[in-house]
């Protein structure tokens, strides 16, 4: 103990506990610390300075507790209790020691996390290692960008469920959901979710990295997006502006055919006569014309003019015959019971539709229209 006690002279220790100026007091405190951290100590050398600690930890100038705190952050010197303290201090003393230390159990890492401040999420959520229950309390109570820093963290123990509650939380996050797509590891049902909410370049990294087939994946986004927009069009029914919505989608590439005939299926003609007008060109008021009063070529020569696949125009065709047989049987077109009745015709008719489509309606078929409504009401 003789080349400890060596180090800490007297008059460093009188200078930490006695000099009135705060600059003073904080460079005896790191000298002390770094003595202390870089020594080989004996069990009755640590138990003296871990005395000297709590000094420190009490010293009423921020200067010294935060050069405990930064100089012995990621030290296993640091008792729990002192480590504790100082998490419990003002940000600036807190951060470094929350952010590395040893010291703390995962219980009280989760306490901090459930406190509810930021920060303090974020640096846990940082930490060099985070265990899985951690994570998962991170996951579950931490903000958006706790959560976004522990998914970017490929040494948090994320499991599945936590991963899954992050997505729930957080999964219209490009930023949440790209940290996640890039972890080294991920499940397989977290990867296909996340292939519905990435952009490209990101959707194309987790197909190349994860156990997933690229028509998988494309399949996947597609179905994911085609539903969501024609859901949309569903709650906005005829008061939106469908112009300029067709518009923005065909400059997103995102005006289908796929997407044309599930909203024909689904009894949007508003939607469908837009979109070909859109594509092909054409004022709306002309296509309206050559979709229903121009005779049985006409529908052929608008869905010809807007590029559509040929393989496609026997399903339009079913659609279009199935939504004026309604029409004229004298149904209100504007509600979702017309929008059921639409969709069971139009199946029924067993049309030459792609299978991905087909089970995208047969998915809608299974809702009652009740459900319809709230669904579009959570939206």
């Amino acid at each position: 103990m003789t080349a400890y006690r060596a180090r800490l002279t007297e008059f460093d220790i009188r200078r930490l506990i006695k000099a009135t100026d705060a600059d003073d007091r904080a460079s005896a405190a790191h000298k002390l610390c770094r003595s202390m951290d870089s020594g080989d100590l004996t069990e009755l050398d640590r138990e003296a300075a871990q005395k000297i600690l709590r000094v420190m930890a009490n010293d009423t100038a921020e200067l010294v507790r935060r050069a405990l705190a930064v100089t012995l952050k990621a030290s296993d010197l640091l008792p729990r209790d002192v480590a504790r303290q100082l998490a419990a201090d003002v940000d600036s003393v807190a951060l470094p020691v929350i952010g590395f230390s040893p010291a703390f159990s995962d219980d009280d890492l989760i306490e901090i996390v459930r406190a509810g401040s930021a920060i303090r999420q974020v640096a846990i959520a940082a930490r060099p290692s985070v265990s899985r229950d951690v994570a998962t309390a991170l996951a579950v109570d931490g903000c958006e960008q706790a959560v976004r820093t522990l998914a970017a963290n490929d040494n948090a123990d994320m499991s599945e469920a936590s991963m899954g509650v992050a997505i729930d939380r957080f999964g219209a996050s490009p930023e949440v959901a790209t940290a996640l797509a890039y972890r080294q590891v991920l499940p397989l049902s977290v990867t296909e979710r996340l292939i519905t909410l990435v952009g490209e370049a990101v959707r194309e990294h987790l197909v190349t990295r994860h156990a997933v087939a690229p028509e998988t994946a494309i399949r996947l986004a597609q179905f994911a997006r085609e539903r969501a927009t024609v859901d949309l069009v569903d709650q906005a029914s005829t008061s939106a502006d469908l112009s300029v919505f067709v518009a923005q989608l065909n400059s997103r590439k995102a005006l289908s055919p796929s997407l044309i005939l599930r909203a024909l299926a689904r009894g949007q003609m508003a939607l469908f006569e837009h979109g070909l007008a859109e594509l092909a060109q054409t004022p709306h008021h002309r296509a309206w014309l050559m979709i229903h009063d121009a005779g049985p070529l006409g529908l052929k020569a608008i869905y010809d003019r807007a590029g559509l696949p040929p393989r496609l125009f026997q399903a339009v065709r079913a659609g279009v015959d199935t939504w004026r047989t309604l029409h004229a049987e004298g149904a209100d077109t504007s509600g979702d019971n017309f929008r059921q009745r639409m969709l069971e015709r139009f199946l029924t008719q067993r049309p030459n539709a792609p299978r991905e489509d087909l089970a995208y309606l047969m998915e809608r078929l299974d809702q009652a229209p009740t459900q319809v409504q709230a669904r579009s009401a959570a939206a």
